[in-house]
């Protein structure tokens, strides 16, 4: 059974870094993980994806130059470094999984069909 359980977040300054980290099990072939991330009353949208098996790399316009996803130290494990925050980057971020390869073009969460449980993100003015 895939799992997945995320770590890190917490509260920053605008300007600040955080890093997220994503711990996944259950897959032993091509996987895709994505961090994904939702405000209250908003949908959730899609910040950046890596595909385990071929390393490619994919982000929202809204966090490239700013973010970056990548393997851990840890083993199968992803994690997400998120410098530059802007108040705008507050929500609850959920990495994701999916057999197979990442979608090269865009970042649709109905792609993915493991989720973790979320860490909040929280960065003040």
């Amino acid at each position: 059974q895939v799992q997945l359980l995320e770590s890190g977040g917490g509260s920053v300054q605008a300007g600040g870094s955080l890093r997220i980290s994503c711990a996944v099990s259950g897959y032993t072939l091509a996987y895709c993980v994505g961090w994904f991330r939702q405000t209250p009353g908003k949908e959730r949208g899609g910040a950046a994806v890596f595909d385990v098996a071929n390393g490619l790399t994919v982000y929202a316009d809204s966090v490239k130059g700013r973010f970056t996803i990548s393997p851990d130290k840890a083993p199968d494990t992803v994690a997400l470094q998120m410098n530059n925050l802007k108040p705008e980057d507050t929500a609850m971020y959920s990495c994701a999984a999916h057999a197979g390869y990442c979608s090269s073009e865009q970042i649709d969460d109905t792609d993915f069909h493991y989720w973790g449980q979320g860490t909040q993100v929280t960065v003040s003015s």
